[in-house]
């Protein structure tokens, strides 16, 4: 990376509205997708240790940790509010390591208010203005659009697998750095998926959680005639709630705030979706392990709750629940 990618690109801990960072004329990297996508994710997890990082913080913590050392980023925006509580004590150790740490919250009570100041705090901190904002909005809700059209396409049509499903969502946190780049490779995906024949899967499948550390999971699930047609959370990355209130659209942004809104989502893509069953991934020494308690007593779809601590392939064990449940729903069926 040169001395000025160094300078004009901006980390994220999380997903934030995106369309501050670009009307500011930097340009958004998601440290989780530079870690997870990258080779040696399992190394930069031991780097992290070699740091200090303890064995029981989050692997995606240590991973952050070290792109943004490995990076040599100067700049990151840390979601403290709406994410990882472990994010507060990461970002005080990043600035101390020289970075120029932005915080940003979203607010716990969902208040309309309290979200306008939080975005117009983060917009006086990349010193950039409404009407710029505003530019980017539409840009980048022309691209979202888009992507409405590709979850279309893997739950209504069967065109679509599982794991591009999640791909192309997962990677509008930051639309690759470069939204039009970005909005010319989904342009050539949706127009070859288009002309695919529709595929016919014994069992339909939601996943609910953060997206998974195993590199292989959706892959492994469709080798047994499954295929993920409802991937939750990587869905509300791509901020599919379009609108000219850029407020409101990250108030529809279910990830940070209470588990209501999750369940409501959750409850529709099983009826609209049709799903059979759903697969709940949890991370190892992550909080959000107890939402699996409060999703099986309010959902009455069948759930598999799966848990992942480092990056790798699905081990043996997980692949013969993985395979056991589907298996499961297939004889209901």
């Amino acid at each position: 990376m040169s001395d000025h990618d160094t300078l004009t690109m901006v980390g994220l801990t999380s997903t934030v509205p995106i369309e501050i960072v670009y009307a500011s004329g930097l340009k958004p990297i998601d440290l989780n997708n530079l870690f997870i996508c990258a080779d040696d994710a399992e190394r930069m997890v031991g780097q992290a240790e070699s740091a200090g990082f303890s064995h029981n913080i989050c692997a995606w913590i240590k991973g952050i940790y070290s792109v943004v050392v490995n990076r040599d980023l100067k700049r990151v925006i840390a979601v403290t509010g709406g994410d990882c509580s472990n994010t507060i004590a990461l970002a005080e150790l990043l600035e101390r390591r020289g970075v120029n740490v932005i915080p940003f919250e979203y607010p716990r009570n969902k208040s309309k208010s309290d979200l306008a100041a939080e975005l117009d705090r983060l917009r006086s901190a990349l010193s950039t203005s409404w009407d710029k904002i505003k530019t980017e909005t539409l840009r980048l809700n022309r691209i979202r659009k888009k992507l409405l059209e590709l979850d279309r396409l893997t739950y209504e049509e069967n065109l679509i697998t599982g794991f591009e499903n999640h791909t192309f969502l997962v990677s509008s946190s930051d639309f690759k750095s470069d939204p039009d780049m970005f909005d010319k490779e989904l342009d050539d995906f949706l127009a070859e998926a288009r002309n695919r024949i529709p595929r016919q899967d014994r069992v339909r499948l939601g996943y609910l959680g953060v997206p998974p550390i195993f590199s292989d999971l959706y892959e492994y699930i469709e080798s047994l005639d499954g295929r993920v047609v409802f991937n939750e959370i990587q869905r509300q990355f791509s901020i599919p709630f379009l609108g000219d209130d850029i407020v409101e659209q990250y108030l529809s942004y279910t990830y940070p705030y209470d588990i209501q809104g999750r369940i409501d989502d959750i409850a529709e893509a099983v009826r609209t979706r049709q799903l059979d069953g759903l697969i709940h991934y949890t991370q190892t020494f992550c909080f959000r392990q107890l939402y699996d308690i409060i999703l099986r007593d309010s959902l009455d779809t069948p759930i598999l709750t799966l848990e992942g601590d480092r990056p790798g392939t699905v081990d043996g064990r997980t692949a013969i629940r993985i395979e056991t449940f589907i298996e499961m729903l297939g004889h209901r069926k």
